[in-house]
């Protein structure tokens, strides 16, 4: 270590049997900690051979590696000329030492080199280029916006990394067509620009796709909700209130989304509509997820978020998921759902509980207001960006009037989310369709607490698994024999 330096954090990660040490290490010259990693198990003097091994290997490839053919399919293509190679230079290598030599070749020179180690990392949520000038970026999970150590040597190579991105699924980027969204093989987004539209140099910013969704009982873990908060939540939708998620941008919305679909029935048809899927609802449901797609260079072949709303209408769902709410005609469509006895849940940009109600009544969605007594619930989801915590901001009902009536509150100064007045709206629609007075609905929301208490103490915080126990509870309720589950 030099002076000036700490270590906050190490830990380790193994890509395709490469051994990658990261360190997150805090500078007094640095404004905020750097993201350092180093691979252990490639000496210097390998990496040097290497090097000159690649050399060898794009000499005779030039022309073929300048195709129109995706990045998994030239990896495999060259495995095998890549492997004679290694063979002449590591005359004694074993198999294992041979095929980390290639993963790592291939790797750096025709994947997206360090970039791939980064994009192993659980850790990260975004992984970041903004120029050939500057540094990678990550966003981490616990520590927020770092600085890496990963550099891209060129502008001209941050536009290949681009190209081969939108080549596997379909996309291109030139400079006629400067802007691009697109996702890897691995459900992660993307999107790419190029210079002088990004006027530092050629940008691409990578949306990381949760491979663990979050669950309900992470969230708690986690303090995003409370008990209580989750309880209530948990009620909604079993007696199939709608509710509408709102907060900023990396706020947790979809992440919250997700949780809410721990607690649907089994028994009942779910379609999910996204622009790129990220919902991982458990097994155990009756699900057919949809996403929508961008038209093709000449502008044909696009299907757009309404087109899907539409048509999942015609699918017989119980249940309707919607990733983001963005126009008129969709929400006027999703609100007639509503109307007409579905279920529907959403996502929408607002950072509080007033600001939800003036996006859905104003323009460019501009519903008439006696609309939103159609929904039941909004929920708020808000992010610190000092401090890199997701909490839930407010939870409150929608009135028979459309006006909001807030029900839940984080208080920040103690991390907690309060009780700031007892619903109305929901208590009096429990009661006309179920029959249970105010009493039974406090009894049943306490018995709700004690099962997540349960879950959350057995460490359960996989989404097949609550999945299953809940399809359990619904069946055999009132809840019995935990243990056997």
């Amino acid at each position: 270590m030099e002076r000036g330096e700490r270590i906050i954090d190490t830990y380790e990660l193994n890509v395709n049997d490469i051994v990658v040490d990261v360190a997150v290490i805090s500078k007094d010259t640095e404004p905020v900690p750097i993201y350092t990693i180093s691979i252990t198990n490639i000496s210097g003097t390998t990496k040097i051979i290497l090097e000159k091994i690649r050399d060898e290997f794009v000499a005779e490839e030039t022309k073929t590696l300048t195709e129109d053919e995706g990045v998994y399919n030239i990896q495999e293509q060259f495995k095998d000329k890549i492997l004679k190679l290694l063979a002449k230079y590591f005359p004694d290598a074993d198999k294992k030492t041979m095929d980390m030599l290639i993963n790592y070749i291939l790797q750096q020179n025709i994947g997206l080199g360090n970039l791939d180690i980064l994009l192993k990392d659980t850790n990260l949520e975004e992984v970041v280029i903004n120029n050939a000038e500057e540094p990678v970026w990550v966003y981490h999970r616990k520590y927020g916006w770092l600085k890496t150590n990963v550099l891209i040597p060129t502008e001209s190579r941050i536009r290949h990394y681009s190209t081969i991105i939108g080549r596997d699924v379909g996309k291109e980027i030139t400079i006629l067509n400067p802007l691009m969204d697109a996702h890897l093989k691995t459900g992660d987004r993307v999107n790419a620009t190029l210079a002088p539209i990004s006027s530092k140099g050629n940008t691409i910013t990578i949306r990381k796709f949760a491979v663990k969704p979050w669950t309900v009982t992470d969230f708690i873990k986690e303090r995003v909700i409370s008990y209580e908060g989750a309880a209530l939540l948990w009620m909604a939708v079993q007696n199939e209130l709608s509710v509408i998620i709102s907060g900023g941008t990396a706020s947790g919305k979809t992440s919250m989304l997700n949780v809410i679909s721990n607690f649907f029935p089994p028994n009942q048809r779910i379609i999910s509509m996204e622009d790129t899927r990220e919902l991982m609802l458990p097994k155990v449901l009756h699900w057919v997820p949809l996403e929508t797609r961008l038209p093709n260079p000449e502008g044909k072949g696009g299907i757009e978020m309404l087109d899907l709303i539409v048509n999942s209408l015609r699918m017989r769902p119980d249940r309707i998921i919607v990733g983001e709410i963005r126009r008129k005609k969709e929400a006027e469509v999703l609100f007639e759902a509503m109307h007409t006895g579905h279920s529907v849940y959403g996502t929408l940009h607002a950072n509080n509980v007033r600001e939800t109600i003036n996006r859905l009544t104003n323009p460019p969605i501009d519903l008439p207001k006696q609309l939103l007594s159609a929904l039941s619930l909004i929920v708020v989801q808000h992010i610190n960006r000092r401090t890199g915590k997701r909490r839930t901001l407010q939870i409150a009902e929608v009135l028979p009037n459309g006006d909001p009536r807030l029900l839940m509150q984080l208080n920040p100064l103690k991390d907690t989310l309060e009780i700031v007045n007892e619903p109305l709206a929901i208590l009096e629609t429990l009661n006309l369709y179920t029959g249970l007075s105010k009493q039974e609905i406090y009894a049943d929301m306490q018995s709700k607490i004690e099962i997540l208490k349960w879950m959350v103490n057995k460490g359960m915080t996989d989404v097949n698994r609550i999945g299953l126990i809940l399809s359990k509870y619904y069946l055999n309720k009132p809840f019995m024999h935990l243990t056997g589950v």
